[in-house]
């Protein structure tokens, strides 16, 4: 009997995988443990093992393609086994969809003209969408048609998040014969000024709007240069940088550190740590080894927001931005709080090696509690870090300049770099988050208090 070959889940946080390559073609012979394809996650890209032999069958997905997780991708049994055609639904899919699936509605549209044509538009908009219960609600409460709204999901399922942000972008009146004319050319209604009463966009509108549009680009050179297609781990940093964005509401705080001390301590144990683990202590292991630490008296910024609970983390694992080409990637540094200086030193860099390399492993990637971000080689003093969900804050750090200071009632020039702290007002409120980017900033300016 032939096997299915499923697309694996390798997070909590993974809802689809991209096939980035094929190992095997249909009709070749797999072997148990061997590699049969490559996928890339949110977080990682990985090689994943057979676990069954013979001959594979059936390949549903090519390369570049989605498909969410647990979705069969393949078949995998002896010659002559007969397999679908096309991939069967994924376990509960098909229940949500039967009942979630319903004639839609007309939405925003105003029907009080045009009124020959509603009846020709709903026949358009008619029939089955797949969707959510929970996108029926909203939709239904603020009288959306869901035929209007592109789906996020697998196999473009419509979910509440899609409703959402489909009543936040058409925040229009519009007459059905108006908005007919704007889908045939599809013209973002959200662009168009209406002339009737209460902003009401009519025919005539949408026909000015289109003859502009025509007269622009007639009167503008076509964009040259090359067109690369947003794939691999650039959508999915892509993806999740939107995610985050659209999702959490960023407050961002900022302060200026002393670093006086901290070029100190680095240079006395340069030569020690570089002795005892072959790697150079930087500045980014001094700054973790403060953050761990601080953490442990701030549990608030240090917890994970999943759905409607806020999770206070036990442990401290620091989550390192690390830039690869294409993209970004965020190795876990696990218990970070209880590393010193040498073992953070060998960890960060391993790390940071292994990313670069593409050889990280799932469990590498995954339990990050907190992240840093540093663009200090650059030129940059500053800047608003997005959060990695489902963390609730992360540090952006800044160069170290030579800046002219006060320090007891005199000028003085002291090597000063900007910390960017941006937390999920959701989870945290402002004064604990201003609290522990105080207490970073008090002990990065006194290295020794970690000592004590």
């Amino acid at each position: 009997m032939a096997k299915e070959v499923f697309m694996p889940k390798l997070s909590s946080t993974m809802q689809v995988g991209t096939v980035l390559q094929w190992f095997k073609e249909e009709g070749d012979s797999v072997e148990v443990g061997e590699p049969l394809f490559e996928i890339m996650t949110d977080k990682i890209n990985i090689e994943v093992e057979s676990y069954e032999e013979g001959i594979l069958l059936k390949r549903y997905y090519d390369v570049d393609d989605e498909a969410p997780v647990n979705a069969v991708v393949g078949y995998i049994g002896e010659v002559g086994e007969e397999v679908p055609n096309t991939p069967p639904e994924v376990a509960g899919e098909k229940a949500e969809e039967d009942e979630s699936a319903e004639p839609s509605v007309n939405v925003i549209t105003d029907s009080s003209n045009d009124t020959s044509l509603v009846e020709e538009v709903a026949d358009e908009n008619g029939g089955k969408v797949r969707a959510t219960p929970a996108a029926r609600r909203v939709a239904r409460e603020n009288d959306v048609s869901l035929s209007l709204v592109s789906g996020s999901g697998p196999r473009g399922r419509v979910h509440e998040q899609d409703v959402v942000m489909y009543i936040d972008r058409n925040k229009v009146i519009v007459t059905p014969l108006a908005e007919k004319i704007a889908k045939e050319y599809d013209v973002d209604l959200s662009q168009v000024t209406g002339s009737g009463s209460r902003g009401k966009i009519e025919k005539a509108d949408v026909l000015a709007f289109i003859e502009s549009q025509k007269a622009a680009s007639s009167s503008v050179a076509p964009a040259t240069g090359e067109r690369v297609k947003l794939k691999g781990l650039r959508k999915a940093v892509a993806d999740k940088m939107v995610e985050s964005v659209r999702t959490i509401p960023h407050v961002t705080l900022t302060s200026d550190v002393d670093m006086t001390k901290v070029i100190e301590v680095r240079k006395a144990l340069l030569p020690v740590i570089e002795g005892q683990t072959g790697y150079r202590l930087s500045y980014t292991e001094i700054i973790m080894k403060t953050v761990a630490h601080v953490l442990g008296n701030h549990p608030k910024v240090n917890a994970s927001l999943v759905e409607d609970e806020i999770v206070y983390n036990n442990d401290v694992n620091i989550g390192l931005a690390v830039a690869v080409e294409n993209g970004l990637i965020v190795p876990s540094v696990e218990k970070a709080n209880q590393k010193g200086l040498a073992e953070l030193t060998e960890v960060s860099k391993t790390l940071g090696a292994k990313a670069r390399d593409n050889k990280l492993t799932p469990n590498e990637m995954k339990g990050s509690t907190f992240t840093i971000s540093n663009l200090g080689m650059y030129a940059i003093d500053g800047f608003t870090p997005i959060i990695n969900p489902p963390e609730t804050a992360i540090l952006g750090v800044g160069r170290i300049v030579e800046k002219p200071v006060v320090v007891d009632g005199s000028v003085e020039v002291r090597p000063m770099m900007v910390l960017s702290l941006s937390f999920d007002h959701r989870a945290i409120d402002g004064a604990p988050a201003a609290a522990f980017l105080t207490e970073v900033k008090e002990s990065l300016e006194d290295p020794y208090s970690l000592l004590v």
